[in-house]
């Protein structure tokens, strides 16, 4: 735990240097934290707002070594850093979550293999070493089938529906080993999202409902709209199991999909993060404690916040891409659509299909929620 008695604020090195960084600054602010970041450019999403930033590498140690130097802590806004590296640093830091427990949010084949183990519901899976057994899986579970990299994909990244047993060859010649998913007949996709603290604390926020683009978390609902009480618990359950056997600490997204059987609503876990999440943007404006303001509560092991919900409902649109030049530029026309609209900008530059931003808008119905959310983004987008 952080010493609360010492002259100056806890002090929080986080690597990566996108817009989960930037908005972890926000709640860093407010609780007197020192952020530290190690950015990939200066003029990225965090190293635009965060002062103490470095530029550098996830992979470079005498970056990581140089940013952790004065820290109480040690986090990460994405998953790709090297194992050796985190092994390599002092055993007096503080490093939430640990390296043992990001593992299974870097390699998915040791994740599917961990959460077998705890019986965790998954779609049927395989370790596939060739086309041999890519046709072996494909047989028994029914074409198509998921093929993923086991490590470095993300947003659709490293992920392919493939139809015959040479899909992914040019992966095989590339990655080796493989995972091999059964393409599951889902009926809405959901996430669990929690916190933990290294004292075994757990709070866990309204299960959520998710929209996907290309790929791309593009609308997220919350509560999740016409869930089963029971499911919804279930999830949360399965999520707390999670944290507490992977020894999992700060903010972790636990993917799922909803699958329907004869009628039976049930859940099935696609994937897991271990940060603040794309799937709890809604919490900064929809709950009484952020997933940012959260993580960084849990991984100085302080008294985790209230995750009760602000509004019936919160809806949270993404903002991929846009026509204009900066977004900022249809912010006064965003704006003017409603009061209700909270936006967030990102400081990144434009690129198709980016996530660039995204609005928010809490209410007393979804569909309405959505639709002004929606009509922002639109502004925003230049249309």
């Amino acid at each position: 735990m952080v010493d609360t008695q010492r002259q100056t604020g806890p002090v929080v090195a986080v690597i990566g240097g996108g817009q989960l960084a930037r908005m972890m600054q926000e709640s860093a602010i407010a609780l007197g934290i020192r952020l530290k970041a190690l950015v990939e450019a200066s003029g990225g999403s965090t190293g635009r707002v965060v002062v103490d930033s470095s530029v550098g590498e996830a992979s470079d140690m005498g970056a990581v070594e140089a940013l952790v130097e004065d820290a109480d802590v040690l986090t990460f806004e994405h998953e790709h850093i090297p194992q050796e590296l985190l092994a390599a640093l002092p055993g007096s830091l503080s490093i939430q979550p640990s390296a043992a427990a990001l593992l299974y949010a870097q390699d998915k084949l040791a994740m599917r293999e961990r959460l077998g183990e705890l019986s965790i519901p998954c779609p049927r899976w395989a370790r596939l070493e060739g086309p041999e057994d890519l046709a072996a899986f494909g047989d028994e579970v029914g074409w198509p089938v998921i093929v993923k990299t086991p490590v470095g994909g993300y947003d659709g990244h490293g992920v392919r529906v493939v139809e015959d047993a040479h899909g992914v060859d040019d992966w095989f010649d590339r990655a080796g080993v493989l995972l091999g998913e059964e393409r599951v007949e889902f009926v809405g996709e959901l996430a669990a999202l929690l916190a933990r603290r290294p004292s075994g604390e757990i709070r866990s926020w309204p299960v959520a409902q998710t929209i996907q683009e290309h790929g791309v978390c593009s609308i997220v609902t919350a509560p999740a709209p016409d869930l089963d009480p029971e499911v919804a618990r279930r999830a949360r359950e399965i999520g707390e199991t999670i944290a507490r056997e992977l020894d999992v600490t700060g903010v972790l997204a636990v993917e799922m999909f909803l699958v329907d059987h004869d009628g039976r609503q049930d859940v099935l876990v696609n994937e897991l993060a271990m940060r603040p999440h794309n799937s709890g943007h809604w919490t900064i404006d929809g709950s009484v404690t952020s997933q940012f303001e959260q993580h960084l509560r849990a991984v100085l092991d302080l008294p985790l916040g209230d995750t009760a919900t602000r509004a019936p409902w919160t809806v949270m649109v993404n903002l991929l891409g846009s026509d204009l030049e900066n977004p900022g530029h249809g912010l006064e026309a965003a704006l003017a659509t409603s009061p209700d609209v909270r936006v967030h900008l990102y400081g990144k530059d434009v690129r198709p299909g980016r996530k660039l931003g995204h609005v928010t808008v809490c209410g007393v119905d979804p569909e309405s929620a959505r639709a002004a959310a929606s009509e922002a983004v639109d502004r925003l987008q230049g249309h």
